[in-house]
């Protein structure tokens, strides 16, 4: 269980410059402007004194961007501020010349619990962040999970961090066992998990070691990490949540090192690095060596073993001196200021994600062991918080082409209750709406994965009856399996269940509903079939590509790839040709992906959809590749020039 209190006062206080080889990595830089951190946890007190001079950036989100004195703003306040804190001021940050990002996704709940977040919006806070420009992604919080495997749509936003060189840096979790954190226990290169440590540098009772961890994960300095408090002050707290930013905070310094020295920033070299150079931790009693995951971070040697590689292009000698320290309790000084727990006397429920912040009081005496370890399908701060997720929300406007299932919602127990009361005794919502077109504005209209609203329909402009008009006749077409809302989100409303999901304005060019079954049989007469293959097999062949873009590729539709493969399964014409050109040959299709295409119109966004076919009877033979141009600059997206073949090996 993960446990919180309002208050703690430490007795040790470690302050960033006793870090070992932090003063050296300073005297380079204190971080530079084009690296961008950005900090996925509570709102944050911007207004305290430590932040002046900060270059930070609010980011509107799901989540309450608000600060209060609540548990979620305490913890973001006090996150950020390890890494962005000015030198001179109450709080010492380790990197506060770079640029923050500040996404909320936890935000306070009924009775001070934070709210949950489920995987689906943090999948959406991590694609927003990559999309405003992020280096890093710093996420202090987890969802304990016995299998570590993540919903779909927070795969493709980690496969989106990995096209783009984001690095995730993120919390191990506080449960003190040989188990697993979302996202941290996902296996990417793109993520880096942190584990917490003593100022001895042996791992806190609390700090979990799951076998993911054992790969891609590192300690560093988790208890008593000094940071700032909402309304003023500082405070003291512990958890694998303080640890996390401080090694955010150091793989920033060394992409400002980079940058300065004129090369390309590189987040996995410096992640290969922090691993391959992490030291032995300092083990007593009876404590397993999985404990200390790949080992402690170490400024030192990592920095060494990147300035030999050339990814560091200056002298060493300020470094060489430590080359000889001890690998236990110098390399523990790695990282800065700490944190001290906050203690509750009521447990979070794991429902979600949640932040990673430490009992202290259980420290003293033994580890924060749970009962059992329950699958959740939510996210929370790995300190105690829960995660809520994260999308545009007032403001600026974002391009989105979505594909799910429609459904509707009331919003609340007395939208419904009116409109029970409005309906005939057994008159189902459809045939009420059928009678009375205009109530359709009353209703919520949700878009669907999976049964997971994702988001809420809300037409717009001088068409909205129309829209409302297409809306119903999906909805009452028991054929129709899967719409296409394309528009604009910039804004967010809450479901009855008290989720909150962003809201689309549709474009009505671009809405359509089918079944997989009935498409299929409308493109088979377009297909010359003089191949041999026969109209009911390349019917399967059209129903396999759509039901991969449907439910193994699903996606969010918001950034240009996605967007860009979504359109390509409402043009499903063009892609059948290529199908059945290749299975006519005995091809079957291997994978799909999307590229920034190196063609494109003046004033365009093009992204190639690229189709990989290979012979199953041979895979040594060259495999054949089919791609497709689609211009998504606007809202709706549209095909450009023809489809181009080649082979490769």
């Amino acid at each position: 269980m993960l446990l919180h209190s309002s208050s703690f006062t430490a007795k040790t206080q470690v302050l960033p410059a006793a870090i070992e080889g932090i003063e050296s990595l300073w005297a380079e830089s204190l971080g530079c402007d084009g690296i961008t951190i950005a900090v996925l946890d509570g709102s944050v007190d911007t207004s305290h004194p430590c932040f002046d001079g900060a270059q930070l950036t609010q980011i509107s989100t799901l989540a309450s961007t608000e600060a209060n004195e609540g548990f979620a703003t305490q913890h973001g306040t006090h996150v950020t501020s390890i890494i962005f804190g000015q030198h001179g001021s109450s709080v010492q940050g380790i990197a506060p010349h770079c640029r923050g990002l500040i996404v909320p996704i936890f935000t306070d709940g009924v009775d001070g619990k934070l709210a949950p977040c489920s995987q689906v919006d943090l999948a959406r806070a991590i694609t927003q962040a990559v999309e405003e420009g992020a280096d890093i992604i710093n996420i202090s919080g987890g969802q304990l999970t016995t299998s570590g495997e993540p919903d779909g749509l927070l795969v493709n936003a980690i496969r989106h961090c990995e096209e783009n060189q984001v690095l995730i840096v993120a919390a191990a979790g506080n449960d003190g066992c040989d188990c697993l954190h979302i996202p941290a226990a996902i296996r990417s290169s793109s993520i880096l998990a942190v584990g917490a440590m003593d100022a001895k540098g042996r791992p806190i009772d609390f700090s979990n070691w799951g076998q993911t961890y054992q790969s891609q994960g590192i300690l560093a300095l988790g208890k008593s990490i000094l940071g700032a408090k909402p309304s003023g002050g500082t405070t003291e707290r512990t958890g694998t949540s303080f640890a996390t930013p401080i090694v955010s905070g150091i793989v920033a310094l060394l992409l400002s090192i980079q940058k300065q020295r004129g090369q390309q920033p590189d987040p996995y070299a410096i992640r290969s690095a922090l691993l391959q150079n992490a030291a032995s931790c300092n083990l007593s009693g009876n404590l397993e060596s999985q404990r200390c995951l790949v080992g402690t971070l170490n400024i030192p040697k990592t920095y060494h073993s990147l300035n030999q590689r050339g990814t560091l292009a200056m002298s060493t000698s300020e470094f060489e001196e430590h080359e000889t320290i001890s690998q236990s309790n110098e390399i523990v000084d790695t990282v800065v200021s700490a944190a001290k727990a906050l203690i509750s006397e009521e447990p979070i429920a794991a429902t979600g994600l949640q932040p990673a912040e430490a009992n202290i009081e259980a420290l003293t005496t033994q580890p924060v062991v749970p009962d059992s370890i329950q699958p959740s399908s939510d996210i929370s701060p790995s300190s105690g918080a829960a995660i809520t997720a994260s999308t545009c929300d007032g403001g600026s406007t974002t391009l989105v082409f979505a594909l799910g299932q429609l459904g509707t919602d009331f919003g609340s127990e007395a939208r419904r209750d009116s409109f029970m009361q409005a309906m005939a005794e057994g008159q189902s919502i459809l045939d009420y709406l059928t009678e009375n077109p205009w109530a359709a504005q009353s209703l919520t209209w949700t878009l669907n994965l999976d049964a997971t609203p994702v988001y809420a329909i809300q037409p717009m402009g001088p068409y909205a009856s129309i829209i409302y008009e297409k809306l119903r006749e999906y909805l009452a077409d028991p054929k129709v399996e899967m719409a296409s809302i394309p528009g604009y989100t910039g804004s967010s409303t809450r479901l009855m269940s008290g989720q909150q999901v962003p809201l689309i304005a549709p474009d009505i060019r671009g809405m359509y509903s089918w079944s997989t079954d009935t498409l299929a049989e409308m493109i088979i007469p377009m297909v010359n079939f003089d191949n041999g293959l026969s109209e009911e097999h390349g019917k399967l062949f059209i129903e396999d590509y759509l039901n991969r873009v449907y439910y193994q590729y699903r996606n969010l539709g918001i950034t240009p790839q996605e967007r860009a493969l979504n359109y390509s399964a409402t043009n499903a014409f063009q892609v059948s040709s290529a199908i059945f050109k290749e299975t006519g040959t005995g091809h079957f299709l291997d994978s799909i992906s999307v590229e920034k295409s190196p063609i494109c119109r003046p004033d365009s966004d093009c992204y190639d959809v690229k189709l990989r076919f290979f012979d199953p009877e041979n895979n040594q033979r060259a495999k054949h590749i089919h791609r497709f141009t689609v211009d998504v600059s606007d809202v709706i997206p549209v095909t450009v020039g023809k489809e181009r073949f080649w082979s490769e090996a």
